[in-house]
């Protein structure tokens, strides 16, 4: 025997690991977790060995085989190849594993292996079971007691309910007793090595609350792959006995609520003294028993569902299948049993110290301060009506996963309502950003166009302005001396007329292809619309009204151009109206902007011309009318200012009022002087 180690000291990677490679991060195994033991870091599921209590559900679920549990076969094999005697414990579960072989023809095969001692632990049950009868014969009927046979429930509660170590029988599991037995009767330098279906037997054996009674604890699993790397096959053995003492009705252990048959107690559901609760129902079990809401004697509970539904077995039939061949063994056992001979050796064994300790290993989460709200705050949980408890992340509610969030053992990202909603987000964002790109490389490709058809127009009118202006003045110097001449006024009028043409669209051309700075100042837009007004003939007399919203009017703009701007956009719209049309300029806007709406109810603009009504020279009036410059040369200003100008319209009386609205917008204040 050896004195126990800290667990954390000798597996500081836990019993069960992950195979990064394998884990497809499908939160199964954070879900099932009874001990939320699971934590997600960087998007891989990683085993916090000291929350681990060992219960294997984790290996059990997951179907990408992605959990490792921890290879005792090494160690194992140096104790057969030492001088030592060696002995196999064998768990009363094997019945439900190796349904394939004789249980004699089992024997046989461990002797094969190596081990000189085939023992079972169902006798360790007979011990145990007796020690059980006893307690709760010769205690208070007050008191409560947690059935200590299952390694992973005495880890749980020493972790998670440390309040309620003191209630944990004081009895050690039939795996320990059957050790102890073993070292009375063939000396201290045994070596036992217990097979099982159990993972947390691997932690039992290094207890720092007793003796080491056991050197290694091997699952199913793994006997299974030692006799394939040995070639021990059923066919090339002999059969072969257990050695004494064989076991009783402690054989039926490993089934539900076999504690209480082996040890002669009956499960009364009238008074609720004695309670059973297996699987993932004892969480629940000891929360109630925490509380007082469960008061019982004594309460079994398993994290499986009884040992034969241990994660170290390794075939998949169901629970009753199993339960049958165990059943079927304990019969056939009971069948051909020495009673004498069993209870001569329990009686010989009845002064075996079977007592053990524990002690509280305090894992529970304490959060402090609002840390759980602020974390559901960030995850849009902003009221309870938010908290769907959906289960997703592998936690039973929010709370829980924000509070493995607060202790660093989960990430937000594992909840699916929130990541949806930001994928919602990210997908609006991404679109708001590709309309803005869009609008951005137009305004760009427009700019770009304006500034080349700005250098030629500078170019063109510049060259063109010195001869206009000889000929200019000599068309009006002719009009002044011959103008009275009936056979060259007309002509002469003519030449005149059209030199004063040509003159405007050299002007237009210099506006368009201005490069002067605007100069910004505050400004009433209010004024700055009726000036423009007044600025335009309104020969036609349409009526032109102002729709006002806006309490501050003044916006920072240069009151020159933006005149020019909305006089070209006014004498447009006039020019699109008949004379019972309407005009309407609304001004709106916030606190960063200010939007100026010009609405005519005219023809429209057709939706292939949309397109080009700010290309330099583009204009759907007739020859000699406009000059196409309008509104390249208010684009222009606009864009100036740091602003936008938009257009709406509708040509066909089919779909709609007919009619023409362009929207300016303008920035309230300008930065760095634009």
């Amino acid at each position: 025997m050896t004195e126990g180690k800290a667990v954390k000291e000798i597996l500081p990677n836990g019993f069960v690991s992950t195979v990064k490679e394998r884990c497809r991060i499908c939160y199964t195994c954070v879900r099932e977790c009874p001990a939320k033991a699971i934590r997600i870091i960087n998007g891989q599921a990683d085993v916090i060995p000291e929350r681990c209590i060992g219960c294997g559900n984790c290996v059990r679920v997951c179907s990408q085989k992605a959990k490792k549990v921890l290879d005792s076969k090494p160690a194992v094999y140096e104790l057969l190849k030492s001088n030592h005697k060696t002995a196999a414990i064998l768990a009363p579960s094997f019945p439900a594993e190796f349904t394939e072989t004789s249980w004699p023809r089992l024997v046989g095969m461990l002797r094969k292996l190596g081990f000189n001692y085939v023992n079972e632990v169902g006798f360790g049950a007979d011990l145990v079971a007796a020690q059980y009868r006893k307690l709760l014969e010769q205690s208070s009927p007050n008191c409560r007691y947690i059935a200590t046979s299952c390694p992973a429930i005495i880890a749980y509660v020493e972790r998670y309910h440390p309040d309620l170590v003191g209630n944990l029988t004081p009895i050690v599991s039939p795996m320990v007793a059957a050790a102890k037995m073993l070292h009375s009767l063939h000396g201290n330098d045994l070596k036992i090595v217990f097979i099982g279906p159990c993972i947390a037997k691997k932690g039992e054996i290094i207890s720092t609350n007793m003796v080491s009674e056991v050197e290694e604890s091997l699952t199913f699993v793994e006997l299974r792959e030692m006799f394939a790397a040995e070639s021990i096959r059923p066919e090339n053995v002999e059969d072969s006995v257990f050695d004494e003492p064989f076991a009783g009705v402690g054989a039926i252990f490993p089934i539900s609520r076999g504690l209480f048959q082996s040890a002669k107690i009956e499960e009364d559901l009238v008074s609720g003294q004695i309670v059973a609760v297996e699987g993932s129902g004892f969480v629940d079990a000891f929360e109630e028993f925490e509380s007082g809401d469960m008061k019982v004697r004594l309460l079994e509970a398993l994290a499986c569902s009884g040992c034969i539904m241990g994660p170290g077995i390794s075939n998949e039939r169901p629970l009753f299948s199993r339960r049958a061949s165990v059943s079927g063994y304990v019969q056939e056992k009971m069948e051909n049993l020495n009673i004498a001979k069993w209870e001569e050796n329990v009686k010989r064994f009845e002064n075996l110290d079977l007592s053990r300790t524990f002690a509280a290993f305090d894992q529970r989460i304490k959060v402090t301060g609002n840390g759980i709200e602020q974390i559901l705050r960030q995850m849009g949980k902003t009221s309870p009506a938010d908290e769907l408890n959906c289960g997703a992340c592998g936690y039973s509610t929010c709370r829980q996963h924000a509070m493995a969030i607060w202790k660093g053992q989960a990430e937000s990202e594992m909840c699916l309502p929130y990541v949806i909603e930001q994928l919602h987000k990210n997908i609006d964002d991404l679109a708001n950003s590709n309309t803005r790109l869009a609008n951005m490389q137009e305004t760009l490709m427009q700019s770009e166009k304006l500034a080349s058809m700005g250098q030629l127009a500078a170019g063109v009118a510049h060259e063109i302005n010195n001869p206009l202006g000889v000929v200019l003045m000599y068309a009006h110097l002719l009009l002044e001396r011959y103008g009275q001449n009936p056979d060259m006024s007309d002509d002469l009028k003519l030449i005149a007329g059209q030199a004063d043409r040509c003159k405007k669209i050299v002007g237009g051309l210099l506006n368009f292809a201005r490069k002067n700075k605007t100069i910004l100042q505050p400004a009433d837009i209010y004024e700055v619309i009726e000036k423009s007004i007044q600025a335009v003939p309104n020969e036609k007399c349409v009526e032109i009204i102002i729709e006002n919203t806006l309490k501050d009017r003044i916006v920072e703009l240069d009151s020159d151009q933006m005149s020019q701007v909305f006089s070209n956009l006014i004498a447009n719209a006039i020019a699109a109206t008949d004379k019972t049309g309407l005009i309407t300029i609304a001004l709106g806007g916030d606190d960063k902007n200010l939007n100026v709406k010009i609405i005519d109810s005219g023809i429209g603009i057709p939706k292939s011309n949309l397109s080009k009504i700010f290309d330099p020279f583009f204009t759907t009036k007739q020859i000699g009318v406009g000059t196409g410059l309008g509104l390249a040369v208010a684009y222009g200003i606009v864009k100036m200012h740091r602003g936008d100008i938009q257009v709406e319209s509708n040509a066909d009386p089919a779909t709609g009022p007919t009619g023409t609205t362009f929207t300016v917008v303008l920035r309230r204040k300008q930065m760095n002087g634009f």
